[in-house]
């Protein structure tokens, strides 16, 4: 019997999924001394989609490793419901699991690498066909069933070991970078294909990406690793427009910082001055006071050029340094307060052609399009 999870008060008001997965103070280390994983809490709950999501070295596949087996944890608790999984081999977790290099057998047809899983179960042949037959069909290969791995293109290599990890039907599919071997188009199609199967089969899927873009495309929660510990967790929506720190909101999508001081706090509100006299209003970090460095925060896409800046309570002399061609919009490099990398973001239908490298140009922003974060 699995050891009982501590009682956790925290869902008993609210109407969420039952937990499935509960991390419980984890800390990992290789070499006695530094902590890859730091006190690590984290609750996924049964039919999420949470990404873990960091740079190189954050923690994130660690932490994956830990739940998928592989690796121990040097402290603290991994829990399935109420089983404590820390000393479960790998085999008997039941998980599904994708890698980056496919890890599908050279010498086995798709429909063999798919039955595999089951075959290992020791599941009965009319129900394994069934089975087969059922998840071929879903990821459209079924045409395919007699060919090898080598015979297929990246993106079909993907699904069949894709299929592989969700044919035994398990209550948890993790993923580690799986998409980072297809090109970008492929990518993209690959990101909705899982996420709607995702949906379609309830699956839980604990996904690791260093790339934003997939996470918040993907995920229902994304929890943003560095240094071995989650700096926030939330859904894409809030990560990107209520960063908790200065390294989320400079991890997740583009952004212009400013370093600043605050002069002033009322509420929720401040006022930051920053550069030759520049001052702006904006939504002030937690634990900063009066007198604090900061660093500010603001979206490319919420920085208005010009006309469009008129009437807003943020406006200030920029030098325009270059135009980046984007289809439908330009980015525009600017200098601003000693900053010659300050981008705004303009839809082709908006920007004004008369503008030229060297011109001054007024931009403005609303104090809730900026943020007054840590200085660090």
């Amino acid at each position: 019997m699995g050891e009982t999870m501590p009682h956790d008060k925290t869902n008993e008001s609210h109407p969420h999924p039952p937990p499935l997965i509960t991390f419980t103070g984890v800390q990992k280390t290789y070499d006695g001394e530094h902590l890859v994983v730091k006190d690590l809490n984290l609750t996924i709950r049964q039919g999420e989609f949470v990404t873990l999501l960091g740079p190189s070295g954050s923690g994130k596949t660690t932490c994956l490793m830990m739940l998928a087996g592989f690796e121990v944890p040097t402290s603290g608790d991994i829990f399935l419901r109420d089983q404590r999984l820390n000393s479960v081999p790998p085999h008997k977790r039941n998980f599904g699991m994708v890698f980056q290099n496919y890890a599908l057998f050279p010498h086995m047809t798709v429909e063999e690498n798919i039955r595999y899983p089951l075959k290992t179960r020791r599941m009965p042949a009319a129900e394994a066909d069934r089975k087969v037959a059922h998840i071929l069909d879903m990821i459209q290969l079924r045409d395919f069933a007699r060919r090898r791995p080598t015979q297929l293109s990246g993106g079909q290599q993907q699904r069949v070991a894709l299929a592989r990890s969700l044919v035994f039907e398990p209550q948890l599919v993790l993923m580690d970078e799986p998409l980072g071997a297809l090109d970008k188009q492929l990518r993209e199609q690959m990101q909705l294909e899982i996420k709607h199967l995702h949906e379609r089969l309830g699956l839980t899927v604990v996904f690791v990406t260093h790339d934003q873009s997939e996470a918040l495309t993907m995920s229902d929660r994304v929890a943003v690793f560095n240094d071995g510990v989650i700096q926030q967790i939330d859904s894409p929506s809030n990560l990107y427009e209520h960063p908790a720190n200065a390294f989320v909101a400079q991890f997740i999508g583009e952004n212009n910082t400013l370093a600043g001081r605050i002069q002033s706090v009322e509420g929720r509100h401040c006022r930051v001055s920053f550069g030759d006299g520049f001052s702006t209003g904006a939504l002030i970090g937690t634990g900063l006071a009066v007198g604090d460095a900061t660093r500010l925060s603001i979206r490319p896409e919420r920085v208005k050029l010009n006309g469009s800046a008129q009437g807003l309570p943020n406006r200030l002399q920029a030098r325009i340094r270059e135009f980046i061609y984007l289809g439908d919009h330009l980015r525009v490099r600017c200098e601003l307060a000693g900053n010659d990398e300050f981008m705004a973001r303009v839809p082709v239908d908006d920007f004004e052609s008369s503008m030229q490298p060297g011109d001054v140009i007024e931009l403005g922003w609303r104090d809730e399009d900026v943020r007054a974060l840590d200085a660090s």
